[in-house]
């Protein structure tokens, strides 16, 4: 009888200490600049940012904070926060980005649901902690990074005085590294944990070239906010590859970004279509002398295809990527596979639009009542994901239904798929149209009003109709100095679309409201328009 093989690798667990002794010892030369409040910039490596993250690990260690106890931020992206994101993983704590752009209200909710011990906070962002603390958020220390109010204590005196050698936690791979929370559109937001392994996951594989693609020839500009999903993971593969980081601190308006890729030489950025709408106006006004293919990274909502056109016209190019707080937030990327390489104009745009293909290691599956759709890019259903870093439930066991019977997690997305395994999200769930009995997706409506010349941004809800249960109403947003009238933006969509799917009211505003990442508060207009007259 032989016996049986076993394997001989080695059982090295995958975690984050991994990642920053490669930064530090290998990437140790590379930049990291972050623009400060009062709009100078300041410079320093990967080898200075870690060696005092784990000075900051030692010091909160040394304070009392234990495995798995919860450490907040508040603050732009700069390079404290970079210390932060390793410091507090590797002293065996768990990081806790809280969202600046939430009320108060919310955001000493999300805190205390945490039970955050320990606060680091960026001066410029006292005022609004002083705000959380009136509506009953509790923290047992508070460091504040930069010029320090009186009676606070300074983050940089504190990391000083950490040790400088000694022991850390051993971690392992399924310690808690950090916790985001849901942006809280269905119900009160509810926190997602992520483990060493999954971030490490999630880390090299969102790296490869098909995905994100990052190197250590890139210069990197996260617009995205270190508080939104981990940046989208990007600050910890750029620390693995050794990426150049230009941090842009509390500026994202459209001239200081634009500023900071020619001054630095960006390769590569990543944010909402909101920021890249008010980039695209400005290249179009303006010349900027940036580095030609300029790689920008979409997420957060669809990009309509014209804005994918608009910046090829720049020489620039926008890459798709799909994913949610629940996702790492990695699920998809749309990068052209070479079958389509030599297809026509119009197809490889289409492609582009998409939300693209799973990422290695991601299970994606679109279901609807009937059970998983074909890929005939038609028959639309929920998307459903599973995967490393998944999550599988929310922190305390919130809405276990939000997950199916065979492990997968209910997004809430609606979409369809093609032969060539891209999806096209279509639209929410919640924010699907029911006319008449038949379903009417918005998001579709709104990327292709949004190919309108004169259209800078447009949303799509439902409106109640005493006839057809709901009937769709247009929120449109004009480029400036554009006009355009409701009976020509409905010739502009009537090739496209089954009369029936075309808006039966136009409404011009001066702009459309969003949650705090970026995406349309659809709520909001539903209340504001709920009893149109028809």
């Amino acid at each position: 009888m032989v016996a049986a093989m076993t394997a001989t690798m080695m059982d090295v667990p995958l975690t984050l200490d991994w990642i920053a002794d490669r930064a530090e010892h290998y990437m140790g030369h590379c930049e990291i600049v972050s623009r400060r409040p009062d709009r100078s910039l300041a410079r320093t490596t990967y080898g200075e940012v870690i060696g005092r993250a784990r000075r900051l690990a030692r010091g909160l260690v040394a304070a009392g904070i234990e495995r798995g106890d919860r450490v907040a931020t508040l603050m732009w992206n700069n390079a404290e926060h970079l210390e932060a994101y390793f410091g507090i993983p590797l002293a065996g704590a768990t990081i806790h980005t809280l969202n600046l752009r939430l009320h108060p209200d919310e955001i000493a909710y999300i805190a205390n649901d945490a039970k955050d011990r320990v606060l680091i906070v960026d001066d410029v962002l006292v005022p609004l902690y002083q705000k959380v603390v009136a509506s009953g958020a509790t923290f047992e220390r508070v460091l504040v990074v930069g010029a320090v109010p009186d009676g606070m204590q300074s983050y940089a005196a504190f990391v000083d005085a950490a040790p400088s050698t000694g022991a850390l936690p051993a971690l392992a791979e399924q310690d808690e590294l950090g916790t985001c929370y849901t942006s809280g559109t269905t119900g009160k937001p509810k926190g997602v944990v992520y483990s060493h392994r999954s971030t490490m996951l999630h880390t090299i594989v969102a790296g490869l070239p098909d995905c994100l693609g990052l190197a250590s020839a890139d210069t990197l500009l996260p617009v995205v906010p270190m508080f939104h999903v981990n940046a989208w993971g990007l600050p910890y593969i750029a620390a693995m590859v050794g990426a150049k980081l230009v941090m842009p601190g509390p500026y994202l308006d459209p001239p200081s970004l634009l500023e900071l890729m020619v001054w630095e030489r960006v390769t590569i950025a990543a944010g909402v279509p909101t920021i890249w709408l008010g980039i695209r106006d400005l290249l179009d006004r303006q010349r900027y002398d940036l580095v030609p293919g300029l790689r920008m990274i979409v997420g957060g909502s669809a990009a309509p295809e014209q804005l994918i056109r608009d910046f090829d016209r720049h020489g620039l190019l926008l890459i798709h990527a799909w994913g949610m707080t629940e996702t790492s937030p990695i699920g998809t990327c749309s990068r052209l596979i070479p079958a389509l390489a030599t297809a026509d104009e119009a197809t490889r745009y289409k492609q582009r639009a998409k939300q693209g293909r799973p990422t290695p290691l991601v299970d994606v599956r679109i279901r609807n009542e009937a059970g998983d759709v074909p890929a005939d890019d038609a028959t639309s259903g929920e998307v459903l994901i599973r995967g490393p870093w998944i999550a599988s439930s929310y922190a305390g066991g919130h809405t276990p239904e939000r997950w199916t019977s065979d492990g997968y997690f209910r997004t809430g997305d609606v979409a369809r798929v093609d032969k060539h395994g891209y999806m096209q999200l279509t639209d929410r769930i919640a924010d699907l149209i029911k006319s008449g009995g038949e379903w009417i997706a918005s998001q579709e409506l709104e990327n292709a009003l949004m190919g309108h010349p004169a259209v800078r941004e447009a949303a799509v809800i439902g409106v109640p109709h005493p006839k057809w249960g709901e009937r769709p109403l247009a929120a449109i947003v004009l480029k400036e100095g554009q006009s355009a009238t409701a009976e020509q933006l409905r010739d502009f969509l009537a090739p496209k679309f089954a009369k029936f799917w075309l808006p039966d009211a136009f409404v011009f505003i001066d702009a459309i409201p969003r949650t705090s990442a970026g995406k349309f508060k659809k709520s909001e207009l539903r209340d504001k328009y709920r009893e149109w007259a028809w």
